[in-house]
């Protein structure tokens, strides 16, 4: 199954790949290093703390993803749905193929909030829908200081949700992002057992923030927070509501602090805290979104420092296996282009 993210142990010299089903460890030429195995759901999008845990979004649910994902691997259908942070100790991947459940190379903490929203039905217009805020679960992680703050803080995890894209909702036009302090993580973070799933997780996030980016296909894939700009980098896949602009990526603004706004929820205005998109890049004069038009980072969005990204460029080999390349890029940020390659 294809590439869900990219992180970079640069301390260590190695790169972590999320590959749906399995996380694959290799050097920085490429050659395998171990992996870990036997996920019967869908890890996401990943990140590395400064002491080299990797964190990684997991999920596990009954809708069309997880669904071909079952069948894919020739599993057996799940009822329950869960959504977890995956806390891996990259030092002990040493191998190929280590069991994800039976090995002693990853916790998980349970993200109660997104299944809580996830398992919900509200009113949209005339109609029930499934699903608070279009939630899908979770994908796009990243630890970053809190917004509005200077740089060389201390840093938050922030977790996107999926979001579904159906054009006749009219309560899926922003992306949603919660903020969670992970010092204490240790209390709550299990092994992990699919065939019981736990629910050790906190109450609730620090926060709960909101970006109006237009309607996307299953929200923010890939969360990065780069140091050089103070900014958040959120790749997606394209939405299709003809009204947006259905920008590939967008760049929220960490320099700004949150501010109270109104969102539709159930047919009602919600009183939240948003976050503001930066401004720069091309603008919809419609509705005065900004973004990028920008083909790649929805499958690895790995900041570098100095305004350098490594940006995964997914594709199939000869045989039809999934396989990521990444490349080098520089950011750039004008009314033409988010990146220029670095050849």
């Amino acid at each position: 199954m294809h590439v869900q993210g990219v992180v970079v142990d640069k301390t260590n010299g190695y790169v972590y790949f999320s590959f749906t089903d399995r996380l694959v460890k290799t050097d920085l030429s490429g050659k395998l290093v171990g992996s870990v195995t036997g996920f019967v759901g869908h890890l996401g999008d990943l990140d590395i703390t400064d002491d080299g845990k990797i964190y990684g979004s997991l999920e596990y649910k009954n809708d069309e993803i997880g669904k071909g994902i079952v069948k894919e691997l020739g599993a057996k259908t799940r009822n329950e749905s869960g959504f977890y942070i995956a806390l891996f100790d990259g030092s002990r991947i040493v191998r190929p193929d280590m069991d994800a459940e039976k090995e002693d190379v990853l916790r998980t903490v349970y993200i109660r909030e997104a299944v809580t929203d996830y398992t919900a039905k509200v009113k949209d217009g005339h109609e029930e829908r499934p699903h608070r805020f279009a939630c899908s679960g979770i994908d796009g992680v990243a630890f970053a200081p809190a917004m509005g703050s200077s740089q060389g803080t201390r840093k938050f995890l922030y977790v996107a949700y999926g979001v579904y894209g159906d054009t006749a909702r009219t309560d899926n036009d922003h992306q949603v992002i919660l903020k969670y302090d992970v010092s204490d993580w240790e209390r709550y973070a299990q092994k992990l057992s699919q065939d019981n799933l736990h629910h050790s997780g906190p109450e609730k996030p620090l926060e709960k923030y909101f970006v109006k980016t237009g309607s996307t296909r299953y929200g923010i894939q890939n969360l990065a927070y780069d140091p050089s700009t103070g900014h958040l980098f959120a790749a997606v896949y394209r939405g299709a509501k003809a009204h947006f602009p259905n920008y590939d990526l967008f760049v929220i603004d960490g320099k700004r602090k949150p501010e109270e706004g109104y969102i539709t929820s159930e047919n009602k205005k919600v009183k939240v805290k948003t976050l503001s998109l930066l401004e720069a890049g091309p603008k919809d004069p419609a509705t005065g979104i900004r973004g990028w038009n920008f083909k790649w980072g929805a499958t690895g969005l790995c900041p570098l420092g100095n305004g350098l990204f490594y940006i995964s460029h997914n594709s199939r080999d000869k045989d039809g296996q999934q396989q990521s390349t990444i490349y080098t890029y520089k950011w750039v940020g004008d009314n033409q282009r988010a990146f220029t390659l670095v050849r």
